[in-house]
C-alpha cells in the first residue's frame, strides 16, 4: 500500500501482519452499521411482544413471502450466501432443497435445532430471550420451502427461561393469526411446537436431536438413509440451526445481494459472535462476516486483559474447534474459509480467549473430560478414545508422561478422527490437535519439569522440530448443528 492508500486503511488493517492467503483483498469487514443489524434487540432494550416486533418490522409482508413459492425462497436463500450458523457452515439453500419436491403422502417436518450445547456458545439463548418472533417467523418461510407445515423448536433442557419466551411467543402468534390453519392470512396452514430436551450434548447431532424428540435415547443414526428423506417419525425432515432459521424474514425482504455483500464471497451476511474468556467486556455480538479476529475482540470486548501482548491463544469457534496461537490470531479473518486455512475452524463462532495466566493443556484436558462425559458410547472408537484421550491429557498436565506418548496422543486423535457414526468423535480429536500443533513446546517443558523434580533423566524430544501439519482437513463442521 501507497502513503495515501495506507493512510485509509482501517489501523487494524495496517497493524496486523497479512498472510499470503489474504494479501490480495483489503481488510475493509467489520464495522456492521446499525442499518444493517438483523437483530435489533439482541440485548432485550426492549419489548419482545409480538406487536413490539411487528413495529421493529418483523412479520411485515410475510403473506406475500410465502405466496411467492418455496422454489422463490429456497433461490433467494441460495443467492445470498447464507451458510449453517450452527457449526457444519454447509450451504443453506442447498440444504432445504433436499426435501423432496413432491409428497408421497407422508408429511414433511422442519425441526428447530435450539440444543445450544457447544462450550462457549451463547447466541442462540438470546435470540429465543430476545427475539423468539424472529424464529417463529423464519420457521413459517423456511418450512414452506420445504413443503412442511409444522416445526418443531427443541430446546436444550437448562434453557428454562428461553423455553419459557419461546412458548409464549408461540401462543401470541397463533393469536394474532400468525401460525394456525391460515398462517399469516397465506392459506397455507402451519403450526409450531416446543419440545424439551435433557440436556445431552450429542443431542445436538441432527439425528441423535430426531431420536430424542421422538422419546428415544439420543443416539445418532447411521446415515444414510439421511433426515431428507427419512428424518422424525419415519418422514422427510430438516433439520437447521435457530440462527440460520431466524436469519432467513429479513434476507427475503432486504434482498439476496444485500446479505451476499456483506462479507467475503462464500463467507456471506452478519453472524453473532459470542466472545468469552479473559476479555475485559465478555459480549454476544452481531458483526460482518470475515471481520479480522483481532478488530472483533478489540472493537467489542474492549481488548484482551493485560493487552494484546499477554494474549496466549484464542479457540476461534466454540471448544470443539483447534486452538490457534497470538500470532494468527492478530492476522486471521473470522470466517469459514480463512479459519479453515490456518487449521482450526468458524464452528458456532464462540470466541474463547485465554491469556498467559491460562494453563493451556490444563484447559484442553477439561475439554477432553467434557467430550468422554458426553459420548454416547455407541461407537467404539469415540467410547474408548475419548476415555484414553482424557487420561493421556491427564498425564500432559501434570507432566508425568515420556515425550513419545505426545506423538502417541496424536496418534490417537487420529484414530478417533472419522470413525465414528456421528462428528463428537472429530470434536474431541480437534482441540488435543490444535495443542499439539501449537504449545507442543509447553507440553514436553511439563515433562521435563516433572522428571526434574523426580530427579528423572528426560528423553531427547521425539519432534524436534515441533511440527505437526495436517492442513488438509475442514475444521468447519465438528458438531455437525447446521
Amino acid at each position: 500500500l501507497g502513503p495515501s492508500a495506507a493512510a485509509a486503511t482501517p489501523l487494524a488493517v495496517r497493524d496486523c501482519k497479512m498472510s499470503t492467503a489474504v494479501e490480495s483483498h483489503i481488510r475493509v469487514h467489520g464495522g456492521l452499521k446499525d442499518s444493517d443489524r438483523i437483530f435489533t434487540n439482541i440485548y432485550g432494550e426492549y419489548d419482545k411482544g409480538v406487536k413490539a416486533c411487528m413495529k421493529r418490522g418483523d412479520w411485515y409482508r410475510t403473506k406475500d413471502l410465502l405466496l411467492l413459492g418455496r422454489e422463490w425462497i429456497i433461490d433467494q436463500v441460495k443467492k445470498s450466501g447464507l451458510r449453517g450458523r450452527g457449526g457444519a457452515g454447509f450451504p443453506s439453500g442447498l440444504k432445504w432443497s433436499f426435501m423432496p419436491k413432491a409428497s408421497d403422502g407422508r408429511p414433511h417436518y422442519l425441526v428447530i435445532n435450539a440444543d445450544e450445547s457447544e462450550p462457549g456458545t451463547c447466541k442462540d439463548r438470546e435470540i429465543m430471550r430476545h427475539e423468539p418472533q424472529k424464529l417463529i417467523e423464519g420457521c413459517v418461510i423456511a418450512g414452506t420451502a420445504m413443503g412442511a407445515n409444522t416445526a418443531y423448536i427443541y430446546i436444550r433442557g437448562e434453557f428454562w427461561r428461553e423455553a419459557q419466551a419461546v412458548e409464549q411467543a408461540v401462543a401470541e402468534a397463533y393469536e394474532h393469526g400468525l401460525l394456525g390453519p391460515n398462517a399469516c392470512g397465506s392459506g397455507i396452514p402451519f403450526d409450531v411446537y416446543v419440545a424439551r430436551g435433557a440436556g445431552a450434548y450429542i443431542c445436538g447431532e441432527e439425528t441423535g436431536l430426531i431420536e430424542s424428540l421422538e422419546g428415544n435415547t439420543g443416539k445418532p443414526r447411521l446415515k444414510p438413509p439421511f433426515p431428507a428423506n427419512v428424518g422424525l417419525y419415519g418422514c422427510p425432515t430438516t433439520v437447521t440451526n435457530v440462527e440460520t432459521v431466524a436469519v432467513a424474514p429479513t434476507i427475503l425482504r432486504r434482498g439476496a445481494d444485500w446479505f451476499a455483500g456483506l462479507g467475503r464471497k462464500g463467507n456471506s451476511g452478519t453472524k453473532l459472535f459470542a466472545i468469552s474468556g479473559n476479555v475485559n467486556n465478555p459480549i454476544t455480538v452481531e458483526e460482518e462476516m470475515s471481520i479480522p479476529l483481532k478488530d472483533l475482540i478489540e472493537m467489542h470486548c474492549g481488548g484482551v486483559i493485560g493487552g494484546w501482548d499477554n494474549l496466549q491463544g484464542v479457540i476461534p469457534g466454540g471448544s470443539s474447534v483447534p486452538v490457534i496461537t497470538k500470532e494468527i490470531s492478530a492476522e486471521v479473518l473470522m470466517d469459514f474459509d480463512d479459519l479453515k486455512r490456518v487449521q482450526s475452524g468458524l464452528g458456532t463462532a464462540a470466541v474463547t480467549v485465554m491469556d498467559n495466566s491460562v494453563d493451556m493443556i490444563k484447559a484442553i484436558a477439561r475439554l477432553s473430560y467434557f467430550y468422554k462425559h458426553e459420548s454416547c458410547g455407541q461407537c467404539t472408537p469415540c467410547r474408548e478414545g475419548t476415555t484414553w484421550l482424557y487420561k493421556m491429557m491427564k498425564r500432559m498436565e501434570t507432566g508425568e508422561a515420556e515425550v513419545e506418548e505426545i506423538d502417541m496422543l496424536n496418534e490417537l486423535t487420529h484414530e478417533i478422527e472419522g470413525h465414528t457414526i456421528c462428528a463428537l468423535g472429530d470434536a474431541a480429536a480437534w482441540p488435543v490437535q490444535g495443542l499439539i500443533r501449537h504449545f507442543r513446546p509447553q507440553m514436553e517443558e511439563r515433562i521435563a519439569a516433572y522428571k526434574a523434580a523426580q530427579g528423572m533423566k528426560l528423553e531427547k524430544s521425539s519432534d524436534p522440530t515441533n511440527e505437526f501439519n495436517y492442513d488438509d482437513k475442514d475444521y468447519s463442521a465438528p458438531t455437525t448443528k447446521i
